[in-house]
């Protein structure tokens, strides 16, 4: 089981946008973890405030950083497809996101070299609510300069 500040070590994002909580079970095809949605998320606030829903790009997320959280290394995943992307039911404020993600194939035809495809659900007391295929890529470390924003060329209009 992995705890929120094992978590952030493996992965670079922070609140708002640390979308796992909780890692309960991590091994070489599979990963199962949490995420805890509470009304104080900021989303909510715009969606929708009468009948606050989780977007399903939060939920896509969720499921990308756990991931990440496993097979990202040191220099992190791209997300590079998504397949087959189903949303069952809406995730609401209170609701215990149940996340797993399990290995289906290293280099998969479909997808560019070096690539990973999982198989992945979101589930609230037991329902599915997402679920889908991510095709993840490793990323390649970057140079001390590349990411220096001081050193970036400006975005042309």
């Amino acid at each position: 089981m992995l705890d929120s500040q094992e978590i952030r070590r493996r992965i670079p994002h922070r609140f708002p946008f640390l979308l796992v909580d909780r890692v309960l079970e991590i091994g070489p095809e599979r990963v199962l973890g949490e995420k805890y949605v509470s009304v104080n998320e900021p989303y909510f606030r715009g969606h929708f405030p009468s009948a606050p829903v989780m977007p399903g790009v939060l939920l896509l997320e969720s499921m990308f950083q756990l991931l990440w959280i496993q097979w990202g290394g040191p220099h992190g995943l791209h997300l590079r497809g998504v397949k087959r992307l189903k949303f069952r039911r809406s995730v609401v404020p209170g609701d215990v996101i149940e996340l797993e993600a399990q290995l289906l194939a290293a280099d998969p035809a479909q997808g560019p070299p070096g690539s990973l495809r999982f198989k992945c659900y979101g589930r609230v007391e037991g329902k599915v609510a997402v679920e889908g295929e991510l095709i993840v890529q490793l990323r390649e470390p970057k140079l001390a300069q590349e990411s220096s924003p001081i050193q970036r060329e400006p975005a042309r209009a």
